[in-house]
């Protein structure tokens, strides 16, 4: 039997250049979507998956995380007061979804380092990576499918999503094997960023990992890569070929993902996200309908 899984890191040390001047003084992970910073999303999505045990990585001028998963006693006493319980629910929600954990990554040196610094608390436990950039629609299904692959196969699996050809060169693209299970196949191989006329297929490796700690000495010699930096990518490419550890499987993603590190995803997200709610979604795509009728 292998162990449960029930921490989830989360690298968040990333400067958000492309939205400059907005993340200037404002983490790129706390820009609102509708009504919530992106990075909840990601933290709910972990806690729907029975990982209540979040480690943050982080870097200088990230401490607006870090509060907003704290008490914020002066709004709570206002709301109080006020008799406002709908939101207090909703602040009090942030502060208890999870047992939050922060380290921070003192250099940028690429996505494997910033996991490496999840070592000493995740120990040697099986564990979860979700990036903060890649939003999972709720309603679709993801993180619990790769857990439950991995307690099948004792192995790491990372989530998978066939993109266009012109698009290889911005993710790590995975050489696949089928096997049993149609939304699961067995990876072989992994290339970060190759060019389209290089790329080994067109499934690639989006923002969810379920990794086994046997990543981590493999991370410790993994020599910068792409970029100069220490890529998972390359890492994971050294488990895929070697089997170490039951190897590298994947689960290929076919529903709803929004990319809030674009400019132009992230708008598309809001618009997305605000449609399927309750509260907003029949007001805001009636106005949506004459708006975009108009341009």
């Amino acid at each position: 039997m292998g162990m449960p899984i029930s921490k989830a890191v989360i690298p968040a040390a990333g400067l958000g250049t492309r939205f400059l001047p907005a993340t200037k003084a404002m983490p790129k992970e706390m820009l609102p979507v509708v009504d919530k910073p992106a990075i909840q999303y990601v933290v709910e999505e972990a806690v729907n998956a029975g990982l209540h045990d979040v480690l943050m990585i982080t870097g200088r001028n990230k401490n607006a995380l870090e509060n907003h998963f704290d008490r914020a006693t002066e709004i709570e006493a206002q709301l109080e007061k006020k008799g406002d319980k709908r939101r207090l629910q909703e602040i009090l929600h942030s502060t208890n979804l999870a047992n939050m954990h922060y380290v921070r990554q003192l250099d940028p040196r690429g996505l494997g380092h910033a996991v490496l610094r999840s070592q000493m608390h995740v120990g040697q436990e099986p564990f979860a990576v979700l990036l903060g950039d890649d939003l999972i629609d709720p309603r679709d299904v993801l993180l619990e499918r790769m857990i439950e692959v991995h307690d099948q196969n004792f192995a790491s699996v990372v989530a998978l999503m066939e993109v266009e050809p012109n698009q290889t060169h911005l993710y790590g693209i995975a050489t696949v094997e089928a096997t049993d299970a149609p939304d699961v196949v067995r990876i072989t191989g992994l290339v970060e960023k190759p060019d389209p006329k290089d790329a080994p297929s067109r499934l690639a490796v989006i923002g969810r990992y379920v990794l086994q700690p046997d990543i981590f000495p493999i991370l410790e010699a993994t020599e910068p890569g792409s970029g100069g930096e220490i890529q998972l990518t390359d890492a994971l490419n050294s488990l895929a070929s070697s089997g170490v550890a039951g190897g590298v499987y994947g689960v290929v993603f076919t529903g709803r993902r929004y990319d809030t590190g674009d400019r132009l995803d992230y708008l598309k997200a809001i618009v997305q996200v605000a449609a399927s709610r309750d509260d907003l979604g029949p007001d805001f795509v009636a106005w949506l309908k004459t708006f975009t009728s108009s341009v």
